[in-house]
């Protein structure tokens, strides 16, 4: 399939991704107007399409039939519908991957890349799905105890859980919402961004073609300031799990009450190379780390702190290699970056690295801006104080700050509001278990990117990144259910 803007306006209406699903029922189609949200490509400004604006009892509506549907779905059953929507999204790589481009700007590798993880996120799920989580006890471990028997399970939660999901991975990140739920025969009620709707209509439909029960997840789309507070307010809701941005998840905490919310806010993830560390290495770490999806990820590096000793030569190499990165027409195969999401962001970035080269800092390569495309830019001489790194820049932005030795490096790391992820680049064992325990942070990455995970494994931030609860499906799938203990006499 082509993937031109015409050639994708016309998959969007053909597939009816410009229609909500209500329990798997297309709804809205044909809404113009005030009651329609355009959605553009941003690299060539041309419409994709539009979606509907929910009203409240529409959104009152999904959230009323998913909560009257039980599911029944054995693991069997359960592993079956996700191995066979993993296959799905296999089969339709090149329509998945043209989809979240056109609507995201992302380029062609990235969009590649984010459909394979997608597969990984169904069958890390369907594969979860056939582990047994529950454990056993034994009552006579003190001289006071019984001869009895403690076992555990889990069960689905008993209201719906509502899920709200962010616009720079329009695929994964709802996949990451939505498989864990599937896996333990949960209910969902899905709002993803209005930037990119369709990547997540489409994946909703993938799931009811491999055999999801249609009650068991709705996609909604509409205007945040007329449905949010129902998303989260909602009486049938037990759950309110949002990917997003620190002002909107602290004030989803503070209306959602006596419900659960499970967080994820965003990062300022460092790079902290020090004097014994490969350059070269480090430096080509501290380059995809900061431009692969045109750096908007919570997880990309958005600080470079580097020892005064190696400052020189790492600068250099970083630079030399950020030319080397290649930006322009997202559907050119050879380009590593398309745009960022819109104007709007280009033009935040580029603001801020003007602010920090009029504080001092020391522009070296890009802060070129046409429309959303953002060239990866780099900054030296940047002091901590400065917007560009004390605030989470969700772009293609590298500023270089140089620090003394490692009680510097971790005064420096830590010192912002986030607490996400990280990456070390040095070979001394004490340095690494210095990081480790003294970083605030959720993860630490030694010699890699801040963003390496599977998905399968425990991720999430402390302080402004998060609660503490973790995604990734293993433990997502904790977080959406209840755990229960039964005893029972063995003798």
């Amino acid at each position: 399939m082509a993937a031109t803007s015409a050639s994708m306006a016309e998959f969007i209406r053909e597939q009816a991704l410009d229609r909500m699903r209500i329990a798997g029922r297309q709804v809205g189609a044909g809404r113009e107007g005030e009651r329609a949200i355009a959605v553009f490509n941003p690299a060539t400004g041309e419409r994709l399409g539009s979606v509907p604006k929910a009203t409240l009892e529409e959104v009152r509506q999904a959230f009323e039939t998913a909560h009257a549907f039980r599911p029944r779905l054995t693991r069997s059953e359960r592993a079956a519908i996700l191995q066979k929507a993993a296959a799905l999204i296999r089969e339709r790589l090149d329509e998945v991957a043209g989809l979240i481009t056109a609507e995201s700007g992302l380029c062609r590798k990235d969009s590649v890349y984010e459909a394979g993880r997608v597969s990984d996120v169904l069958l890390f799920g369907a594969n979860e799905v056939l582990r047994d989580d529950g454990q056993i006890f034994s009552c006579d471990l003190t001289p006071h105890g019984k001869k009895r028997r403690v076992y555990t399970q889990r069960a689905p939660l008993l209201g719906v859980i509502s899920a709200i999901t962010p616009f720079n991975h329009p695929m994964n990140q709802v996949a990451h919402k939505v498989v864990p739920s599937v896996a333990t025969n949960n209910r969902m009620v899905l709002k993803p961004s209005e930037k990119v709707p369709f990547s997540a209509i489409l994946f909703a439909d993938i799931l009811y073609q491999a055999g999801l029960p249609p009650e068991m997840l709705s996609v909604v789309t509409g205007d945040p300031r007329e449905i949010a507070d129902e998303l989260i307010t909602n009486p049938r809701v037990d759950l309110v799990t949002f990917t997003g941005g620190v002002a909107i998840g602290k004030a989803i905490a503070a209306k959602a009450g006596y419900r659960r919310i499970v967080l994820e806010l965003g990062g300022n993830d460092p790079i902290i190379v020090m004097e014994d560390a490969d350059l070269d290495e480090a430096s080509t770490l501290a380059v995809q780390g900061s431009y692969k999806n045109s750096g908007q990820r919570c997880t990309a590096i958005k600080r470079l702190l580097v020892h005064e000793a190696v400052a020189g030569r790492f600068t250099e190499l970083v630079v030399d290699k950020t030319r080397a990165w290649k930006h322009g027409d997202p559907l050119d195969p050879g380009n590593d970056m398309g745009t960022v999401i819109d104007e709007a962001a280009a033009s935040l970035f580029e603001a801020r690295v003007h602010e920090a080269v009029g504080q001092g800092a020391r522009l070296l390569v890009g802060n070129q801006r046409r429309g959303a495309f953002y060239s990866p830019t780099v900054l030296d001489n940047v002091q901590p104080g400065m917007t560009v790194v004390r605030e989470e820049t969700f772009g293609p932005v590298s500023p270089i700050i140089r620090f003394r030795d490692i009680d510097d490096a971790i005064r420096i790391a830590d010192g912002t509001a986030y607490g996400l992820s990280s990456a070390v680049c040095t070979n001394r064992l004490d340095y690494i278990t210095r990081f480790v325990d003294e970083l605030h942070v959720g993860t630490v990455n030694v010699r890699e990117v801040p963003g390496y995970r599977l998905e399968l494994t425990p991720f999430g931030g402390i302080k402004d990144s998060g609660l503490g609860y973790k995604e990734g499906v293993q433990e997502a799938m904790k977080s959406f259910t209840n755990l229960k203990t039964y005893s029972l006499p063995w003798p």
